[in-house]
């Protein structure tokens, strides 16, 4: 996922930018870090279609994070619930 996003962007961005996103493998940071987090402020895309793919990657980063962490949330709760009940 992370060389998917670093290959899209280089091709959305590396006209607009190329200061910044000159290779895929210099675009691999930023890959990492809007799979990880929120973006990395200094670096950001300007074009349209930079937007929209960072958008679609920043929903699989997240989606990524949100769906193990329910499923966790989940299984603990039943596991609280189940350890309360055995007590009583």
């Amino acid at each position: 996922m992370i060389y998917f996003a670093a290959v899209g962007i280089f091709y959305f961005e590396n006209a607009a930018q190329p200061e910044h996103f000159s290779s895929i493998f210099d675009s691999l940071w930023w890959a990492i870090i809007t799979l990880t987090t929120v973006g990395y402020v200094d670096v950001y895309p300007i074009t349209v279609g930079g937007k929209v793919f960072t958008f679609f990657i920043l929903m699989i980063g997240l989606g990524i994070v949100a769906i193990p962490t329910g499923i966790v949330s989940s299984a603990l709760t039943n596991s609280v619930d189940n350890s309360s009940k055995e007590e009583e």
